[in-house]
């Protein structure tokens, strides 16, 4: 399992007029079990807040997971 790599890239991107969310993807290897994916995908729900926004399983075993998470602005309340 040497050979085996998790690939990640970050975007944030409004959906319509409603909540900003932050977007991660990420290419795993076919190499890494379900059951591995399954608990590193839990962890980063639990952890960092992260939902499952989309998978896609290619023919090769490859995955492309897609995550989001809610951006949440502060807005400024001292009017001067």
């Amino acid at each position: 399992m040497s050979s085996a790599s998790v690939h990640t890239t970050g975007a944030s991107r409004a959906l319509r007029s409603g909540p900003e969310f932050e977007f991660e993807r990420l290419t795993i290897s076919r190499e890494f079990s379900r059951n591995f994916v399954t608990r590193m995908l839990v962890e980063r729900a639990e952890r960092g807040g992260w939902e499952l926004d989309r998978l896609r399983l290619f023919p090769d075993g490859t995955r492309k997971v897609v995550l989001r998470r809610k951006i949440i602005r502060q807005r400024p309340t001292l009017y001067v």
